[in-house]
């Protein structure tokens, strides 16, 4: 990596501490890719333990979690 490279992927971790950071769209675009990773870990996991229940409640939580996460966001652009 070269020292702009650097800079720049600190500069978007440094972004998330900073007032209104839910809103950027690296940020939103990273943390679906993040729960997208997690859902396909998850759905790979259940074929491989043959429909564990468990995993099954964990996707549920897992979208649930997500499509707070959007809804928030949703309100927060609407009332910014």
């Amino acid at each position: 990596m070269t020292s702009s490279s650097n800079h720049d992927a600190f500069s978007v971790l440094a972004s998330i501490f900073e007032s209104r950071s839910s809103l950027h769209p690296t940020f939103l675009t990273v943390l679906d890719g993040t729960f997208i990773l997690l859902f396909l870990v998850f759905i790979v996991l259940a074929f491989l333990t043959s429909g564990n229940i468990h995993l099954f409640v964990l996707m549920g939580i897992e979208l649930a979690l997500w499509a707070s996460v959007k809804w928030y966001v949703t309100v927060n652009t609407r009332y910014a």
